[in-house]
């Protein structure tokens, strides 16, 4: 009898320091490319990691599409347009 297991991920947006050093290099770049790219890299490993555990694809969109969520509102709330923006990091 073969026994199965279901890998259980542990929530990006729940890796909170991930997200704000994200947030803020983010932040540090000069121009819309640099982010771009910057997002890029981050996208690039993380999904090299996902793909590595074996993460199926719908839930790899589901994690990367709310960990950007969580990033952008870190981002607002390091400049200040956010409820707890006044607790910088």
């Amino acid at each position: 009898m073969t026994e199965t297991c279901k890998l259980i991920l542990f929530p990006l947006t729940a890796r909170i320091g991930k997200i704000r050093h994200v947030a803020e290099q983010m932040l540090d770049k000069t121009s819309r490319r640099e982010m771009d790219v910057y997002a890029g890299v981050v996208v690039h490993g993380v999904m090299f990691n996902f793909n590595r555990l074996g993460i199926p694809e719908a839930e790899q969109d589901e994690q990367l599409g709310a960990f950007w969520v969580a990033v952008a509102d870190e981002m607002a709330r390091q400049l200040g347009r956010m409820p707890g923006s006044n607790e910088r990091a």
